[in-house]
């Protein structure tokens, strides 16, 4: 019966596949509105103060498929694995700060990165608000992370699929037996 026993491993490859997929896909989805919307604020604060701002929503498309896949990796390495079992903030606020760190380093990268193919100094690549604004996109990071990774954590808790009946599935009635049936 060696098939059988392929056969079953390759339905287990795939249902894990499937899952790394819609986890991706949801970690995907969640980073482009958030970077989308840091760009929606850019190109106002840039009109704003009458700079000329290109759209850059493309960048902000092709960072979040970046970033959804280091948060996967992440993932995978178990990193913050010795505080599960504190209590839920704690991994919850540990892994949106790691997460947040994480994404103003990329940001910094591709920044200089962008402007050295430009043909500017690196130096010249930094954000005109220097460490300040380096540290309020860090920290806004943060506070948009939090909700993603308490969803995440609270999820895991529950029982498997709990969370997402509860959140988008059919409402699950709670019958009070203690009331009288009228």
């Amino acid at each position: 019966m060696p098939s059988d026993e392929g056969s079953a491993r390759f339905a287990r490859m795939v249902e894990r596949a499937g899952e790394e997929i819609r986890r991706f896909v949801v970690m995907f989805l969640y980073l482009w509105v958030m970077l989308g919307l840091f760009v929606l604020l850019e190109a106002v604060a840039a009109r704003r103060s009458g700079y000329q701002f290109t759209w850059s929503f493309g960048f902000a498309f092709f960072n979040a498929l970046i970033l959804a896949k280091v948060m996967l990796v992440a993932e995978q390495l178990r990193i913050g694995a010795r505080i599960r079992a504190k209590p839920l903030i704690f991994p919850i606020l540990i892994e949106a700060l790691l997460t947040a760190t994480l994404f103003v380093a990329f940001h910094v990268v591709e920044k200089v990165f962008l402007g050295v193919v430009r043909g500017e100094a690196a130096a010249a690549a930094v954000p005109h608000g220097g460490i300040v604004e380096l540290l309020c996109v860090g920290l806004i990071f943060f506070v948009a992370l939090v909700p993603f990774f308490a969803f995440r954590r609270i999820g895991q808790e529950l029982e498997p699929g709990r969370l997402n009946t509860m959140m988008f599935g059919s409402r699950i009635k709670i019958v009070d037996d203690r009331r009288p049936a009228s």
